[in-house]
């Protein structure tokens, strides 16, 4: 049993459950190799969630460790996380103007790599979905404190449904532990938040969550775009 932002206590299964039966055509769950994505993944299979698509994009700058942990995963679930790559010719471009760590100059120029190598692939994900499913929570940072559990996201157009939204980080890892579910081995080695490698680095016990990524910029910055609302 857990609790809802608004106090309510409900078993997530019928939570979810509620929730994905409302929605009518594909349910898309973006898996990007974190702790909380697995917990959602098991959630959705627990309650019998049809027409799922589990999708991850494919950057081209993710750790050795996180591919071990996209094959583990994929053999524990018995599922396939399809892949979605960017544009070759853009990663060429974006090479060819930034080099290896160009990404780090500016806040202009990080946006561009996580434009191309994430938010253009994310589009074509999510294109004829109904529902987008995330593992987002809102004690992760700053710029995702008024997380909702299900939001109308005006950037792609579908609902958005952020399961565990309300969890704490503990919630997260003990209910791992409980269902002995597997995780990515990059959080034994000192990682809380898990992204491309040149963008992401283990952090103290005691640190944020989000401190590893993108670690040069300001909190409020700390997003890649794939969850910002586009400026008319």
């Amino acid at each position: 049993m857990h609790t809802t932002k608004a106090g309510a206590t409900m078993s997530y299964n019928d939570l979810l459950q509620q929730i994905t039966s409302k929605i009518k055509g594909k349910v898309a769950l973006s898996f990007s190799y974190q702790a909380e994505d697995v917990v959602v993944l098991h959630l959705l299979l627990q309650c019998g969630v049809k027409s799922l698509e589990v999708f991850t994009l494919d950057t081209g700058k993710h750790f050795p460790q996180s591919e071990e942990f996209h094959k583990e995963v994929e053999e524990f679930f018995g599922i396939t996380i399809k892949r979605y790559l960017p544009n070759q010719n853009s990663v060429k471009s974006l090479e060819k103007k930034l080099g290896l760590w160009g990404m780090r100059d500016s806040l202009e120029n990080r946006h561009l790599c996580c434009h191309i190598r994430k938010v253009e692939p994310l589009k074509r994900a999510l294109k004829n979905k109904s529902a987008w499913v995330t593992g987002l929570r809102a004690s992760q940072s700053v710029t995702r404190s008024d997380l909702k559990i299900v939001e109308f996201d005006e950037n792609f157009s579908l609902f958005k449904i952020n399961p565990i939204a309300f969890w704490s980080e503990k919630q997260t890892f003990d209910y791992i532990k409980e269902y002995n579910l597997p995780l990515n081995s990059l959080y034994h080695q000192g990682f809380k938040s898990i992204g491309c490698a040149p963008c992401t680095r283990a952090v103290g016990k005691d640190d944020d969550v989000r401190s590893g990524r993108w670690w040069w910029e300001e909190p409020e910055h700390k997003e890649c775009g794939l969850h910002i609302k586009e400026k008319a």
